[in-house]
């Protein structure tokens, strides 16, 4: 069991209370009920009584982890858990992150195959930001925004965050980066509670400039309605999480002096501090109660994909979790050329295991002995409940947000806001403290330390859904060589820009949305011909 976990038991509770979705042809035929004729009502009640909220609040937090969020019972698959499963195919998408392209692996590389048809993962993203953003605007739209209930205004701050986190995802993968030369192309359908029932069935994709407005918008008024409010637990999405969302989005567009000051008052409202060296020293990243973390998807033993034994995060991320998909090797790897680049004095080499099949991480008691079944550069980053490999209750928290990455976008910020000596401090400060105590930054321009930047990101957020968004962001070609460990058949030199960098719309979508059609669609793109397409 997991000590001093502050979660209440809202989440299994808010887990009963929502109703499903799966039944809808398509994602934007889940209207929010507060653009029904209930609304009125729903807004007087919620005044009178904000508790009345919770249920439709804590519905959004529990949406982010249901069990076959993306794809339904009906098409049940081991990899649809939720947002971290999302995640772990983003992580899939890169360069930096390895597993089997046989036997028990649900994230086989599905990026690509996601480019060629209606896949699994194309209907599953697809699904599980919208759903989201459903249960999201369910809030939204039962409240009145001219509200100064501090209670109601908590509960609407929350679900703009949520929201806008969405809508911040999914313009990143259903169009190039933004920039003024790609700001009016097409994204994403915006579907908010004040629409027509007609407009949100049938929604035409919005431009790029338009999404990130909503974004803006809805972390703008976030910023407001959150201040002062003090949470519970890290599960909840409170001020700090919108500036450090708002951070994220600022880096997006292009505002970097705005996104490194929105980190750092992320980090000083959050309260939060780093990992230590004696922190990371043995296998951890599981638990939400960390100073680190400052936003997470917290699991609790009665949550459905917990009871599953199999369908949750450690089952197929965390080597040291023996009940699961690891339990039987589909380890993840490091790609050996991101390994060799990492220092020997830095405490992070040891996450994975050399070529010996050791880590000083492995020292700890209770992996001792631990090998790895042979596999080289297997990750033991990620932790498992009371570093307990036999512990079959698989409730370990998400990270969404934590001290590192806003550390790293506010050092970043300064560097290409003309701050570099700043920046170049703040990144050097922080490693030598807290990874390398013999780490030098050699950079010595702006676009130097931005790489420089982008390979600590690289090391400190492996496995945790950056890799794909960063790659895109900065325009990094994808390389994949069998002298890095790739397996032959996943090895690619995928340049910035290829079609395949985006993803298509699913098919079921666009069969049922009049808004869009097949043509205005993205184009399918494959980084491998025909005959060169690896079987599945």
């Amino acid at each position: 069991m997991k000590i001093m976990k502050t979660i209440s038991k809202y989440f299994f509770m808010a887990l009963a209370l929502c109703v499903s979705l799966t039944a809808c042809e398509s994602m934007l035929d889940l209207q929010p009920e507060g653009a029904t004729k209930t609304t009125a009502l729903k807004q007087d009640a919620y005044e009178k009584l904000p508790g009345n909220a919770v249920a439709d609040l804590n519905a959004i937090y529990a949406q982010m982890i249901e069990l076959y969020a993306g794809l339904g019972s009906s098409n049940a698959r081991h990899c649809d858990f939720g947002i971290p499963s999302c995640l772990m195919f983003f992580e899939c998408e890169g360069q930096d992150w390895i597993g089997p392209n046989t036997g028990y692996n649900w994230f086989a590389y599905s990026d690509f195959y996601a480019r060629n048809y209606n896949s699994v993962p194309c209907l599953q993203i697809w699904n599980t930001y919208y759903k989201t953003i459903k249960a999201a605007n369910d809030l939204i739209g039962a409240i009145d925004p001219a509200t100064e209930n501090p209670a109601v205004k908590a509960n609407l701050g929350q679900a703009l965050a949520v929201r806008a986190y969405c809508y911040t995802t999914l313009a990143q993968l259903y169009q190039v980066p933004y920039s003024e030369a790609t700001k009016d192309l097409p994204c994403v359908p915006i579907v908010v509670p004040n629409m027509s029932a007609e407009e949100q069935t049938s929604g035409p994709r919005n431009s790029v400039q338009e999404v990130y407005d909503l974004v803006m918008s809805d972390l703008n008024a976030a910023i407001e309605a959150l201040a002062g409010w003090q949470r519970s637990d890290k599960g909840a999405a409170d001020q700090a999480v919108a500036y450090g969302l708002r951070a994220r989005a600022n880096m997006l567009l292009g505002n970097y002096a705005e996104a490194a000051e929105d980190a750092a008052m992320a980090l000083q409202i959050s309260g939060a501090q780093p990992y230590t060296l004696e922190d990371v020293s043995k296998p951890t990243f599981c638990h939400a109660e960390h100073n680190s973390v400052i936003w997470a998807n917290i699991v609790v033993e009665s949550n459905d994909i917990v009871l599953t034994g199999i369908i949750n995060w450690p089952s197929h991320v965390s080597s040291l979790y023996t009940d699961g998909y690891t339990g039987v090797g589909t380890y993840r790897e490091i790609c050996s050329d991101l390994y060799s680049k990492i220092s020997p004095t830095d405490v992070r080499k040891g996450w994975w295991l050399n070529e010996s099949l050791e880590s000083p991480l492995l020292n700890h008691p209770a992996y001792a002995g631990w090998k790895g079944n042979g596999v080289p550069y297997a990750n033991v980053k990620f932790g498992v409940p009371d570093d307990d490999m036999a512990n079959q209750v698989a409730d370990a928290d998400w990270t969404l947000m934590r001290y590192e990455e806003m550390i790293l976008v506010q050092a970043e910020g300064l560097a290409r806001s003309g701050q570099v000596a700043q920046a170049k401090a703040l990144l050097e400060g922080w490693v030598k403290a807290n990874r390398d105590a013999n780490y030098v930054c050699k950079a010595s321009d702006e676009a130097g330390l931005v790489d420089e930047i982008w390979m600590q990101r690289r090391i400190e957020l492996w496995g945790e859904g950056f890799a794909w968004f960063d790659l895109n962001r900065l325009h990094k070609p994808i390389i994949r060589t069998t002298s890095t460990n790739w397996p032959e058949a996943w090895v690619v030199d995928v340049p910035a820009g290829h079609p395949c960098r985006i993803w298509t719309i699913p098919d079921r979508e666009i069969q049922n949305n009049e808004g869009i059609s097949e043509e205005q669609n993205n184009p399918v793109g494959n980084p491998f011909t025909p005959q060169e397409m690896p079987k599945r």
